[in-house]
């Protein structure tokens, strides 16, 4: 039957609960098939070993309601459950227009963070509509499909309630498409990794203190990225170029970036990097990882020395943005339908271009630029932002 055709259909809501057992659900059915009711919706929950089954059925013909109700009650009673029918018309009401998927991060989530958003979220003129938990470790993630409200204001409401309670929280418009998203391209250091790389270099050419004070005066704005990079590179000049292969093994990732990247790979993402940094560790990690894409500064080397200059193609803040788009054009997929992760200001003309752009433990700046914020410690909570499971993510791992 059609949502029309049910209108006007007078119908019976079956709500089951107790103690979880296997067969409960085909149990139910089966009595009710004794009575030839049409089934219009079904809904079962278990938590802690507690099942909540609601089934939403036509009433059946003939005037046997009243013995279809005592069978039910009889056959909940001989498992030991509780039995509920309540008659009515028709299905659920339509959904209002504007459709969403509300992720929320805790760690942990408590219940007062969790009535701030459910408040906010009716505040805005949104009705939640199901809620479900996507994973428990290692941060709880539970997901609100909301409807009544457009996602843009949505997602306004609920950042600033994300900066107060001190959760993550994601709104992304329902639909197909949050499937379709087959692109993630991510920055390097402080991101996927938890290194600054141009630090490591330093440390090995003795002039941490010069390319700190650099760093300061591009963020105090006295340097933008290009001269700064220069500046900083200048130091390195006269060093081995065998201290590459000290600098990539001193790398360090970060915590759930395999994860992450694995079970993307695994459901047929494509996944590639964008960095600041030089390819000397980009093109490694490209290969350790089994990256699709991965584009960065070039260190330039000549008689086994580093020279102190780059070469090609700089990769600053608006090169991020376009190699972003070169890699949505090469994987043949929409930006619409791209996912960018970053942490500094560098990062967020990136961001703002791809169809979901994540602050990953970010400065505050980029934090309210992006669409959402992870600020836990784990990259693979990522993962939940686009809807996949700890379920999903531990099938991947044995597929």
């Amino acid at each position: 039957m059609s949502a029309s055709q049910t209108s006007d259909v007078p119908t019976l809501l079956v709500k089951i609960f107790g103690k979880d057992r296997p067969g409960i659900t085909a149990g139910l059915f089966d009595t009710l098939a004794a009575y030839s009711v049409d089934v219009v919706d079904i809904e079962q929950v278990v938590t802690r070993g507690r099942i909540v089954l609601c089934a939403l059925v036509t009433k059946p013909a003939g005037g046997t309601e009243g013995d279809l109700r005592a069978t039910v009650h009889s056959w909940a009673e001989s498992l030991k459950l509780q039995a509920e029918i309540l008659s009515g018309t028709g299905d659920n009401r339509p959904r209002g227009s504007g459709r969403s998927h509300v992720t929320v991060l805790g760690h942990p989530l408590t219940a007062e963070s969790t009535a701030v958003i459910a408040a906010e979220i009716t505040g805005a003129g949104g009705n939640i509509d199901r809620i479900f938990r996507l994973a428990k470790y290692p941060v709880t993630a539970v997901e609100f499909a909301v409807s009544g409200v457009e996602t843009e204001p949505l997602r306004t409401a609920l950042a600033t309630a994300a900066a107060h309670i001190g959760v993550d929280i994601a709104v992304v418009s329902a639909g197909l498409h949050r499937r379709a998203q087959r692109l993630v391209v991510m920055d390097v250091d402080s991101t996927l990794i938890q290194d600054e790389v141009i630090e490591l270099f330093a440390a090995h050419a003795g002039c941490e203190a010069e390319v700190a004070e650099v760093t300061e005066r591009a963020m105090r704005g006295e340097l933008d990225f290009e001269q700064s990079l220069h500046a900083r590179v200048a130091l390195l000049a006269g060093l081995d170029a065998s201290v590459v292969d000290k600098v990539r093994a001193e790398v360090q990732l970060t915590p759930g970036a395999r994860t992450l990247i694995r079970t993307l790979k695994r459901l047929g993402y494509q996944v590639g990097v964008v960095s600041g940094g030089f390819t000397q560790v980009t093109d490694d990690l490209r290969e350790r990882l089994g990256l699709d894409f991965a584009s960065a500064n070039t260190l330039e080397i000549v008689d086994g020395k580093l020279t102190g200059k780059v070469t090609g193609e700089i990769v600053d803040r608006a090169g991020k943005a376009r190699l972003l788009r070169r890699f949505a054009a090469e994987a043949d997929v929409p930006l619409s339908q791209t996912v960018a992760i970053g942490d500094g200001a560098n990062d967020l003309d990136m961001l703002n271009a791809a169809g979901l752009g994540v602050a990953f433990n970010a400065k505050p700046v980029v934090r309210e630029a992006a669409h959402t914020a992870v600020n836990v410690p784990f990259l693979d909570a990522v993962l939940y932002l686009l809807g996949i499971t700890r379920e999903e993510i531990e099938a991947a791992d044995l597929a």
